[in-house]
């Protein structure tokens, strides 16, 4: 059949199959170019570590021994590895504190004239002397009548008691010494951060705990699963979880004077594209998330769309996570290492490394579309084009 112009026409069937088969001849790439897409193919990602401008990318596949790695170099020892238990912070006296002594002396010789009854009972006979109360100066030294200087920094009360005792033994008859810490201005401990009220907290001889302190404070201001609590001792810094020293009494440790309990929300996400449930970014718990949770969160792989060879995973790593780390030419400033991290869903072995396998916050989470699906989009659109045509020259043969 010729138009009027002499030019002979093409029926349209027959162009929708000479445009589908030039297409796939030229391969997925071809229409990949120019049609919608919502990100790189399978094939592309899997490439992009041998294109010369993404020299120093890794390309991992996950497997169980990479899951365990993954997971040893995110491993950080516990309060309860960290902090072992030490003495009883609140019984030591230190430079600062405030303290108050009282003698009893039995008569007939009463070396402190102006001794009084002792109020608080027993013999009538026997005398007590209440020194006003004295900070333990910078050299952790008191002042005692007839006793002279006693040391009293980094010693208990007893120890003190029992100095003074044997320095009065041949000045006071039956000497008998109470010292009482009256205030505690050294051992404390300092809780700030998303607390209620931030406060020092005096320890005492009960042995105050790691959760003592943060009731003390009020307690923390966010969820308990986006808390994380950091524990600071001397040039020691180390943090764990709110809900995981909840949940493990173990790490509830002992507090030690000095140290600083900071609670903190991290708020811990990652992004999720591609052919899955939804894509956004999603928060997660301070505890962490795995990567088999990840896919659950964000409604799992679209069946219609996914490419189950296509799962990737795009992080900056530390290069200890990598059994190759010492072959990356490209790193961040802070050392970091980027890796894609390939996972094969086809194989149901991989739903038990999934289970391991740990997320970070700021990671990528990508799915890529099937060929198939490409494919079906570009039929679509070619469908979308010579229909009507069909449609019109149908209705000039009626």
């Amino acid at each position: 059949m010729k138009t009027e112009f002499g030019f002979k026409q093409v029926p349209p069937l027959r162009v929708f199959a000479l445009l589908a088969g030039a297409l796939a001849l030229g391969g997925c790439s071809a229409y990949g170019s120019w049609q919608p897409v919502a990100g790189p193919s399978t094939r592309q990602v899997v490439a992009a570590p041998a294109n010369a401008a993404n020299l120093g990318i890794q390309l991992v596949d996950v497997t169980e021994a990479v899951a365990q790695r993954v997971l040893a170099s995110q491993r950080k020892a516990s309060f309860a590895e960290s902090f072992p238990p030490g003495p009883a912070a609140g019984s030591v006296i230190g430079p600062g504190d405030v303290i108050e002594i009282s003698v009893w002396e039995a008569p007939p010789a009463l070396l402190f004239g102006g001794a009084t009854a002792d109020p608080r009972g027993g013999a009538a006979t026997t005398r007590v002397t209440t020194f006003p109360e004295q900070m333990v100066n910078t050299s952790g030294e008191v002042n005692v009548p007839f006793a002279g200087k006693i040391r009293a920094a980094g010693r208990n009360a007893a120890a003190i008691e029992a100095d003074i005792v044997q320095r009065l033994q041949r000045k006071a008859n039956q000497p008998q010494v109470l010292v009482r810490l009256t205030r505690n201005n050294t051992s404390n401990v300092t809780v700030v951060g998303e607390i209620v009220n931030s406060l020092r907290m005096p320890l005492t001889d009960r042995r105050e705990r790691l959760l003592d302190a943060l009731a003390a404070a009020g307690g923390v201001r966010q969820p308990v699963n986006k808390m994380t609590l950091q524990l600071t001792r001397g040039d020691q810094v180390q943090s764990m979880p709110l809900d995981v020293i909840i949940r493990d009494p173990r790490q509830n440790v002992l507090l030690q004077p000095g140290d600083v309990l900071t609670s903190l929300f991290q708020s811990q996400s990652f992004t999720v594209l591609g052919a899955t449930g939804k894509n956004e970014e999603v928060n997660f718990e301070a505890s962490g998330i795995t990567l088999a949770q990840a896919l659950g969160r964000v409604g799992g792989l679209q069946d219609l769309r996914a490419d189950v060879r296509g799962v990737f995973l795009f992080r900056f790593e530390n290069a200890a996570a990598l059994d190759n780390g010492a072959k990356a030419l490209r790193t961040t400033p802070d050392g970091k290492v980027p890796v894609i991290y390939r996972i094969d869903l086809s194989d149901p072995a991989t739903f038990f490394i999934a289970q391991n396998f740990p997320l970070q916050s700021k990671d990528i989470l990508y799915v890529s579309n099937a060929p198939a699906a490409e494919l079906q989009k570009f039929l679509n659109i070619v469908g979308a084009v010579v229909g009507p045509a069909v449609a019109i020259q149908a209705a000039r043969q009626l």
